[in-house]
């Protein structure tokens, strides 16, 4: 059979395995929980020289011991560095490597690229936080275990006896570079990876990122790469060990969801057709605002209101088309000045998930650039939120300028995923309409049936919030449409969802 090496989450220990191990071994297999250097009962084996070398040197140590002919190596989280470090120094004893809701450690990368916790992530990239005499890293306080992830499923007693036994962590095995044999990829072995949906993307979702073209996941279009999806949050191996022990033995097989090149072959949804034929209309660049005109672009009839489009992401700043130019903007942006009023989209620089606060500048710069235009209507303005930009509505909900009299969001994120690690920031506009300072402006919402249930789930959220406050919010339901449906789903459902929505938003810029 084969053996199981199980290498743990940051602050913890190899004890966080023991009903997952009990399981594998039930099945007849080996099953081998790592506690690393500095960590668990071994705590106090650290010092300020325990780096990632010492943690991949301990999970070496572990697969040369084990007695299967062939060995899987499971990292959970930040522990997925040492778990592809040590797999790809033994490519003849292991045959596959699991990444437990955690995306594959890449060459050239530290442990700390696949945490959640955005502010841990910055404060040790250097820009504040500890220093150099500090050599580790506290773990959570109670009550702050989402930073590193949802601890959806995990009972509470259980959630204690983790806070209880949690460890420092060795400042080094999350800032030194994981180096690959072959300098490139993440090693170059079978990998399957482990989505936990409570905590962050499906599959679905992952697909979608993937026909973005991130370069990041490219490698993940491999018929030697696998996945699977667990409804839990960050700890599977505490809040549902039976299920993740079936999932390590089918991913031990082979077994899983492959990525196939369809996936970059075929046309990418999202530059697909509008659902609409929409007439030509003049189009003015201005950095990183389009301008969408209507007939008489003059402003001889007076300056008209305007809708300013918010696309979502992160998308890789190496994608082109970029999106002011994908069809679905082009289309509203169009539709819009048809309509009588001017159209503008922006195009912002979140890139990646700690790129928001760039994006929420340069969202803001846009709306500036289009009300100091001449041919608009400054008092009279619209702000409309698509996908994972509705993050960025936060800051238009938590003091609305006057002249903002409508806020419009389609399909969107109005709540960070626990995995993006932005729960704390200012980007929650779930939590932000129920604490600002002045009632919202009217807000239109398009909800789609066929939604990831990620993102469906942060709409609940935020409507739970919104009508506590007494927020007006008109709900658009498309049950039968996709997220990103203006491209995809090609029906008089989703054509009449696109045409009221707009003309709601028209409609309370000209009350």
């Amino acid at each position: 059979m084969t053996g199981f090496v199980l290498v743990p989450e940051i602050h913890t220990g190899g004890w966080i395995w023991q009903d997952v191990a009990e399981r594998l071994g039930a099945a007849g297999a080996g099953a081998y929980p790592v506690t690393l250097t500095g960590l668990g009962e071994r705590r106090e084996s650290a010092g300020p020289g325990t780096d990632l070398e010492t943690h991949i040197e301990d999970v070496l140590r572990i697969v040369d011991r084990a007695e299967e002919a062939e060995l899987v190596v499971v990292g959970h989280g930040g522990g997925v560095a040492a778990a592809v470090g040590a797999a790809a120094r033994r490519p003849r004893r292991v045959v596959r490597v699991v990444c437990i809701d955690a995306p594959p450690a890449r060459h050239g990368e530290p442990a700390l690229a696949l945490l959640a916790d955005q502010a841990l992530r910055e404060s040790l990239s250097g820009r504040g936080g500890p220093g150099p005499d500090d050599w580790r890293v506290r773990p959570p306080e109670a009550g702050e275990w989402h930073r590193l992830g949802s601890v959806d499923g995990v009972p509470a007693d259980v959630l204690a006896l983790l806070h209880e036994r949690a460890a420092p962590q060795p400042r080094a095995t999350l800032t030194q570079p994981l180096l690959l044999p072959d300098g490139d990829g993440f090693g170059g072995l079978p990998t399957t990876g482990v989505l936990c949906t409570a905590n962050g993307p499906g599959i679905e979702m992952v697909e979608a990122m993937v026909r973005l073209g991130d370069p990041r996941l490219k490698g993940l279009v491999d018929q030697q790469v696998t996945l699977f999806e667990l409804g839990t949050g960050h700890w599977p191996m505490l809040s549902c060990p039976a299920e993740l022990a079936q999932v390590l033995m089918r991913s031990a097989a082979g077994e899983g969801h492959r990525l196939s090149d369809a996936v970059t072959s075929e046309q990418p949804a999202h530059l697909k057709p509008f659902l609409m034929d929409v007439p030509e209309r003049r189009r003015e660049r201005t950095g990183r605002v389009d301008l969408y005109l209507p007939d008489d672009g003059t402003g001889a009839e007076g300056p008209r209101p305007a809708v300013v489009f918010v696309h979502g992401g992160p998308v890789p700043a190496e994608a082109r088309p970029a999106p002011r130019d994908w069809p679905a903007f082009t289309g509203y942006g169009r539709y819009v000045a048809g309509s009588g009023a001017v159209g503008a989209t922006v195009e912002h620089r979140l890139h990646s998930l700690g790129d928001y606060a760039r994006a929420a500048d340069d969202v803001a710069e846009a709306v500036a650039l289009v009300r100091d235009d001449p041919r608009v209507d400054g008092d009279r303005v619209a702000l409309w939120f698509f996908s994972a930009g509705g993050l960025l509505a936060a800051d238009w909900l938590a003091a609305p300028p006057p002249w903002l009299r409508c806020l419009a969001a389609t399909y969107p994120a109005l709540a960070p995923l626990p995995n993006w690690g932005l729960a704390d920031t200012r980007f929650n506009p779930a939590r932000t309409i129920a604490e600002a300072r002045r009632p919202s402006p009217p807000i239109v919402l398009t909800r789609v049936g066929q939604d990831w249930p990620q993102l469906a789930s942060t709409v609940d959220e935020f409507l739970i919030a919104a009508g506590e406050c007494g927020a007006d919010v008109e709900i658009i339901d498309v049950p039968h449409a996709h997220h990103a449906f203006e491209t995809i789903d090609h029906t008089s459902e989703a054509r009449e969802a696109v045409e009221r929505a707009v003309r709601s938003v028209l409609g309370r810029l000209r009350e």
